[in-house]
């Protein structure tokens, strides 16, 4: 069986590595007798359109020209943030009769028919489409507990010469410590929390955050 990987990280510095998925998805490939013929690694934020990720696109197009089996991926994240978009590219593939494993999920989207199984497309769609109200939520917590600190009269940032406590930072920036202990990128967060990446890379080393990736 021949099979592809596609690894992806939002970060496009060196903050982040796609090495860590590649490496996971080589082994499962080696463990399932799977021939790699190719690894496409991109970095690109997570916000970004399918159509906008050029090494995805190219990725698909691999697979259906060259006939590939299976396509590797680490999570469905990978495949998109916008669960109508994941759900596009699956189509594409089940049209191509091409199979796909998330290792995260522990599942494969084709069964040894080809076909794919009774609950895969329900399972695909309530996950991309879970993940994509989290971030919803997510921002609306934010942008909604910024409103209401302005409103009281508080005001964003701080004095020049000032320093927080821990307790300060975690209360203040309680959000972005969870999004980072769940896995989410340096970026994403910075992103999602309208801060600095540099003032999340202070908190994950202060709070000690293993770094993973995003």
């Amino acid at each position: 069986m021949r099979a592809i990987i596609y690894a992806r990280v939002s970060s496009t510095n060196d903050r982040q590595s796609t090495e860590r998925q590649v490496n996971d998805l080589r082994e499962y490939a080696a463990y399932a007798k799977m021939e790699v013929v190719k690894v496409f690694e991109e970095k690109i934020s997570g916000a970004k359109r399918n159509t906008e990720r050029p090494i995805l696109q190219k990725a698909l197009e691999y697979c259906k020209s060259e006939h590939i089996d299976m396509l590797l991926v680490s999570e469905l994240s990978r495949l998109g943030r916008n669960s109508f978009e994941v759900l596009e590219t699956i189509k594409g593939l089940v049209d191509a009769k091409i199979n796909l494993y998330m290792q995260k999920e522990k599942m494969t989207l084709l069964d040894d028919n080809s076909e794919p199984s009774i609950f895969a497309p329900i399972m695909l769609a309530t996950l991309s489409t879970c993940a994509q109200l989290e971030r919803e939520n997510i921002k609306f917590r934010l942008n909604s507990g910024r409103q209401q600190y302005i409103a009281k009269g508080g005001k964003l940032g701080r004095k020049m010469g000032s320093v927080k406590t821990k307790e300060q930072k975690k209360e203040e920036y309680g959000e972005a410590i969870s999004l980072l202990r769940k896995g989410y990128s340096i970026r994403n967060v910075a992103k999602l929390c309208h801060v600095s990446n540099s003032t999340i890379q202070r908190l994950r080393k202060e709070f000690q955050i293993t770094k993973k990736e995003g």
